[in-house]
Parts: structure tokens; C-alpha cells; sequence
């Protein structure tokens, strides 16, 4: 397509390199008004990237999984709200209104979400996505793709 942003395929050798990456995304000023859907199969590195991404953006303390919990709330030292999405065990869209996530994904703020497709039929489109598959000699494989301007505009300035 004429005009459009092409996707972004990294490899990561081992956890440093998602950390530098995730440090990298974290230097943007716009990252932290986007949407990022992470996919990836159980154990791919989805939770380890938003740890380094937090850590990056200055979240200190524990940052926990939101498998059951479904969102974790995080707050960097400078900026706006963090929040940290798992939809893995998410069965009905009615949850999404009773939760109030509609309200959380109107709001400012960064929303990271994994297994985003279980929750597809209720959540805006995400301005990034980021796919990230275990090769077979245990490196990563990872594909960051812009769904939205804002997500253009990110996956451009990575780019450059």
C-alpha cells in the first residue's frame, strides 16, 4: 500500500535484546497514549516484554501477571497510567462492560493487552501490534505491526 508503514521484524536472541527493545519503544513520548496488542502462544515472551517495557518506563516494585486478574494497574513516576491487560481467560463480552474497561481504554494512558483476539469483538484496534514467536532454538522471533495512525506514527520513529 502507497503511503503505508511497513511492519517491523526483530529478532531477539536472548531476554537482553527484548529489553532493549522494550527501552527503545519506552523512549517515544506517544507510547504512552497507545494501545499495544501483544500475541504470541503461552510462554512466547508477551508478559517478560511488558515487565521490561514498565521497568523501562520506571515502574519499580512487583509487576505481576494480570492472568487472573485480568488487568493489573501500573504507575510510572512521570506520566500517565499504565495498564496491563490479559484476556486469556476471558469468555464473554459482557465482562468488558462490567469490568468497565471501556472506560480504561477511553482514558489516557498506555494499554497493553495479551490475547487480545479473546477480547476482539469489544476493544478499539490497537495502534500496535506485536507478535512474538519461540523459534525452535529458543530465540525470539518478533513482528511489530501499526494498526492506527498513532501506531504509524510509533512504528515509523522505531524505524528511523
Amino acid at each position: 500500500m502507497v503511503g503505508s508503514t511497513p511492519a517491523l521484524r526483530l529478532a531477539w536472541a536472548g531476554e537482553s535484546d527484548t529489553a532493549a527493545f522494550a527501552g527503545r519503544l519506552a523512549a517515544l513520548p506517544d507510547v504512552r497514549e497507545a494501545f499495544i496488542a501483544l500475541k504470541g502462544d503461552l510462554g512466547a515472551g508477551k508478559t517478560t516484554f511488558v515487565r521490561h517495557l514498565l521497568r523501562a518506563l520506571g515502574v519499580a516494585g512487583r509487576i505481576k501477571s494480570p492472568t487472573y486478574a485480568v488487568v493489573e494497574p501500573h504507575q510510572p513516576p512521570h506520566g500517565l497510567p499504565v495498564w496491563h491487560f490479559d484476556f486469556y481467560r476471558f469468555d464473554d463480552p459482557r465482562e468488558w462492560e462490567d469490568a468497565g474497561f471501556r472506560d480504561l481504554f477511553a482514558a489516557p494512558g498506555l494499554k497493553l493487552a495479551e490475547w487480545p483476539d479473546k477480547a476482539a469483538t469489544v476493544l478499539p484496534p490497537a495502534d500496535l501490534q506485536l507478535h512474538i514467536e519461540v523459534q525452535d532454538d529458543g530465540r525470539r522471533s518478533a513482528t511489530l505491526a501499526a494498526g492506527t495512525p498513532l501506531g504509524r506514527r510509533l512504528l515509523k520513529e522505531l524505524q528511523a
